[in-house]
């Protein structure tokens, strides 16, 4: 499993995305994004399977934005990256022991509710995030 999984890009300006690497899948937007934002990384980032909005702004996305997004298969997720400085690292990590945690958790037949409750609690990471870990990282 590659290491690019454990990963989020965190952009915190528009003009951000133009300079993204177009093998991103889990980007992480830290400003309100308007539609346009949002399709200009959808064609900047084609690989992209993920957006991650804080929540606040996740409920101003439109629905045609969703739906764009749906027909895309890009999961828009809700959620923040906790204690992230910008300035350090332009990507959020996602702890390896996390991902550890899904696949342990996985391997005694937990189901996949539980595990998202159970490491979403933990980690602080929202349940929808660790449900995309858990397709990607951890497949049965």
């Amino acid at each position: 499993m590659g290491e690019d999984i454990m990963k989020i890009r965190v952009v915190s300006s528009r003009e951000e995305i133009f300079t993204l690497n177009p093998n991103e899948r889990v980007v992480h937007l830290a400003f309100r994004p308007s539609n346009k934002d949002i399709f200009a990384l959808v064609e900047t980032c084609p690989k992209i399977e993920v957006i991650q909005l804080p929540k606040s702004y996740r409920r101003t996305v439109s629905k045609s934005i969703e739906m764009f997004l749906e027909m895309q298969r890009i999961q828009l997720i809700e959620g923040d990256v906790w204690g992230h400085r910008k300035d350090i690292n332009e990507y959020y990590s996602i702890p390896s022991s996390v991902i550890e945690k899904i696949r342990e958790l996985k391997m005694e037949g937990t189901p996949a509710e539980r595990i998202e409750e159970k490491v979403a609690r933990e980690s602080k990471l929202n349940p929808e995030m660790v449900a995309y870990i858990l397709t990607k990282e951890a497949p049965a």
